[in-house]
């Protein structure tokens, strides 16, 4: 799973949640169906944004779910997954697009892929995964040729950047095939009055997607000498930022300019969650949920934890469980297992794939957990209800404005 759009379950909200979910299985079965069980590696979370905006602009009909099978992500339980023309369009992007990244390590040799066997062997999924995109997208008049173009231009801009070279240079390629992908959707949902806004919303998202990329790698490039953007064409944090909040901005607006059916789930990933993604890569905060109030500063006030309020274990203060000499009682002990009994129980919980995207109990201490993609990012209480903030107001691609549900957007 990769992708700069990582949305918290505590914001997206149950029902959000559910149809985030519906898409990202329904990306996941689309490459399973058409192009076998190993595609189903380059399922990522943006890829999926095509199927959202697909769904987002068309009426929603019983065509557009299916009813899956059990699955170990999922719990082994059954859902409703998103099915059509949008997610087959999402799974030839993701193809090509990885086809192009797997090529593009070959190429730097990066780690394993500097040894010529596994090089080989890369270069050769990278071909099937090529042709394999190529005639998903031709199955939904999609011409991944635009994608394939952009990418061998990167290279060669790459290679002429240098001190000076304005960045948007370097991320043209990126935006051009991103534009692309997203006008598209526009086609298949029969609204091509929409393909110009979202071309747009789909070129800055992938200015985005490049800068943070950039932001995210900087340290781990210059330890390791390999070519970063901002660091080879001389671009400070602070322009990468603007650069940034500028995206953002023309988003918000693209999306206002399209027409949208249902523009919820669509809002919740490419306004507020797509923000929270440049706060994380540039180590800054702006969620103003916490109390309806930010701070002025692009950063939400504190407040206290309902959570740990409520909770028998909360320390003793105003408002809490207990007053002077309360002692909170000790939280119930389980048995830890054994270093083997452990390893088994590892083993068992990670090819179900239940430490992924799961509860379980650790496999040593027996404490429940929550699995790697169900993981808030620091998000606390301002987030709580924050998925819903659309439910309260007429948005249509105008959420939140005039909106008393405390969304800062």
């Amino acid at each position: 799973m990769f992708g700069i759009v990582r949305p918290c379950s505590h914001r997206l909200g149950e029902r959000l949640k559910t149809e985030w979910m519906a898409h990202l299985c329904g990306l996941c079965l689309a490459l399973r169906k058409d192009h076998g069980q190993f595609a189903r590696i380059v399922t990522n979370y943006d890829g999926l944004l095509i199927s959202v905006l697909t769904e987002a602009q068309t009426a929603r009909t019983d065509r557009g779910r299916r009813t899956a099978g059990p699955c170990p992500l999922r719990g082994m339980r059954t859902a409703s997954v998103a099915n059509g023309e949008g997610a087959r369009l999402s799974a030839a992007v993701s193809l090509v697009l990885a086809s192009a990244k797997v090529r593009d390590h070959v190429a730097d040799g990066d780690g394993l892929l500097a040894h010529r066997p596994v090089a080989l062997a890369a270069r050769r999924v990278a071909s099937g995964w090529g042709a394999a995109g190529a005639r998903s997208g031709s199955a939904v008049g999609f011409d991944t040729g635009l994608l394939v173009d952009a990418v061998d231009r990167q290279l060669g801009i790459e290679t002429l950047a240098g001190p000076g070279t304005p960045i948007l240079t370097v991320t043209e390629p990126t935006e051009t095939a991103t534009a692309a992908a997203f006008a598209h959707t526009a086609v298949l949902a029969g609204r091509p009055g929409n393909a110009l806004p979202l071309a747009e919303a789909g070129r800055l998202f992938g200015r985005l997607a490049h800068l943070l990329d950039a932001v995210e790698d900087r340290e781990t490039d210059a330890a390791s000498g390999a070519w970063n953007p901002l660091t080879a064409t001389g671009t400070s944090l602070a322009e990468a930022r603007r650069l940034a909040d500028d995206a953002l901005h023309g988003i918000r607006l693209a999306l206002r300019e399209t027409e949208f059916e249902d523009a919820r789930l669509a809002h919740v990933l490419l306004v507020h969650e797509l923000r929270n993604s440049v706060d994380r890569a540039f180590g800054t905060s702006s969620c103003g949920h916490g109390d309806g109030h930010a701070d002025g500063q692009g950063g939400a006030s504190a407040v206290a934890d309902p959570a740990l309020m409520s909770s028998p274990y909360a320390p003793p203060g105003p408002g809490g469980p207990g007053g002077p000499g309360w002692q909170p009682p000790q939280p119930p002990r389980r048995d830890r297992r054994g270093l083997l009994a452990g390893c088994a129980v590892w083993l068992g919980l990670a090819c179900t794939c239940q430490m992924c995207c799961g509860e379980f109990e650790d496999p040593w201490s027996r404490q429940r957990r929550e699995g790697l993609c169900q993981q808030c990012d620091g998000c606390g209480d301002c987030c709580s209800g924050c998925g819903d903030c659309c439910s309260c107001c007429d948005c249509c691609g105008n959420c939140c404005d005039g909106c008393d549900c405390g969304c800062d957007c």
